[in-house]
């Protein structure tokens, strides 16, 4: 069953190349298009194109269906184009006639739409918190390691000294600018598209303020035209806010790949969580940080993917924007595997606390001792030379006591502003 269908029989080949893999992603979009279906009827039912016993015997198979989706059963079979026309024959089965009716006023199109946006509202509720849950731990174990030193890298040379609690809460407050985006992409999808049709309106008297509110969407779209526009606008605004996210991600994962290393040795995981090689007994490795690396990184490239795929579309619905589904919705549920794991693995994290014994990061104080000079009185640029001089002759010495007390330095991290900053951005 097709909801375009004339009767005319389409090629099989014509129908796998067109439907793609629709019917797998879309088992994880049907109960949003159940929800939709829903607001729908009872709108119908409050301009009279549906009467009461209609109504009610419509949304008590929407409410099976609903039922048959949470629990797993609701399947998609090859007969079937998407989720919209198994429902429809669903309720056509059950309903006869009635069944029927539930497509008046609205098109594939704004299903689709609806769908989408409701999906990626839910999902992102998700994101947001499983990003607040990942920054309340960063902070947490900065707090905690706060007083722990560790060496800061520039051009990856050695460069002055950090802390394990600046590390810890440079990704928090990264975060921080991701739950921004992530709140901006929640914004634009938060707009009702339903009732928009094939992207023109209906001659039907319909309510969209009424949709709106049944569906819980902040506002509506006005204007049919800019709500079919926004298919692939909405994808590419979250598929932005994902990537944003996997890029704090991939970082912090490379930095933790880098920190293992024998190396460094600045941290370490319990066996548990790394894996083990096929030929060397000795190897720890941590694959779940270099996966985490890799699938975030692949996400940072979906907003080019789907802006090329919007690329030089007129205004009005094409087929292409069926292929947005693809990227997004394996994308979503990658990051917030990868949060979900990220979360899970740092709280096992093992620091270690003596990393500045070693000789070879004697010189990380240079700065420190050359402002002391500075603060004695010598002019910035002598007190340059003469630590510049030190080092050379291999006659620097320092105490590996670095005071710094500015906003956001070593001592003085600023945790509680920090957090109240992602307060006052999660809202």
């Amino acid at each position: 069953m097709k909801l375009w269908e004339k009767g005319l029989k389409t090629d099989e080949k014509i129908d796998r190349f067109t439907v793609g893999n629709d019917r797998e992603l879309d088992l994880l979009l049907a109960k949003y298009d159940v929800m939709a279906s829903k607001a729908h009827c009872s709108m119908l039912a409050s301009i009279g194109l549906l009467s009461e016993e209609e109504s009610k015997a419509i949304l008590a198979e929407l409410d099976a269906i609903a039922l048959s989706i949470e629990e797993g059963t609701f399947t998609i079979e090859e007969e079937f184009e998407d989720m919209h026309s198994k429902i429809e024959y669903l309720l056509i089965q059950k309903l006869g006639d009635t069944g029927k009716k539930i497509h008046t006023a609205r098109s594939r199109n704004d299903q689709v739409l609806v769908a989408i946006q409701l999906y990626i509202k839910e999902e992102l509720k998700t994101v947001m918190q499983q990003v607040h849950d990942l920054f309340n731990l960063l902070l947490d174990l900065a707090d905690t390691h706060k007083k722990v030193l560790l060496p800061g890298y520039t051009h990856l040379q050695v460069a002055m000294p950090s802390s394990f609690g600046l590390w810890f809460s440079a990704y928090a407050e990264s975060l921080v600018d991701d739950m921004i985006l992530l709140r901006a992409a929640s914004a634009i999808a938060d707009q009702n598209p339903l009732g928009s049709a094939a992207g023109y309106g209906s001659s039907f008297p319909i309510d969209r303020a009424m949709t709106t509110k049944e569906l819980g969407f902040a506002t509506l779209k006005y204007n049919v035209v800019a709500a079919q526009m926004g298919r692939g606008k909405v994808e590419v605004s979250t598929a932005r806010a994902l990537a944003s996210v996997g890029a704090t991600l991939a970082k912090l994962s490379m930095d933790i790949c880098l920190y293992m290393n024998q190396n460094f040795n600045f941290i370490s995981f319990p066996d548990d969580l790394t894996t083990g090689s096929s030929i060397m007994p000795h190897k720890k490795n941590p694959d779940v940080f270099e996966l985490v690396r890799a699938k975030c990184n692949v996400i940072q490239a979906l907003p080019n993917e789907l802006s090329m795929l919007l690329t030089n579309l007129p205004s009005g619905y094409h087929r292409d924007l069926q292929l947005t589904k693809n990227s997004l919705v394996p994308a979503m549920q990658e990051l917030k595997a990868c949060l979900d794991i990220l979360t899970f693995s740092l709280r096992k994290i093992e620091v270690k606390k003596d990393i500045l014994e070693d000789p070879k990061y004697d010189l990380l104080f240079t700065v420190d001792a050359l402002n002391e000079l500075v603060k004695d009185g010598m002019p910035f640029r002598d007190a340059y030379k003469e630590i510049a001089f030190q080092v050379e002759k291999g006659a620097f010495q320092s105490s590996k006591d670095a005071v710094h007390t500015h906003i956001g330095s070593i001592g003085n991290l600023c945790l509680e502003e920090i957090r109240q900053k992602m307060e006052r951005f999660s809202k």
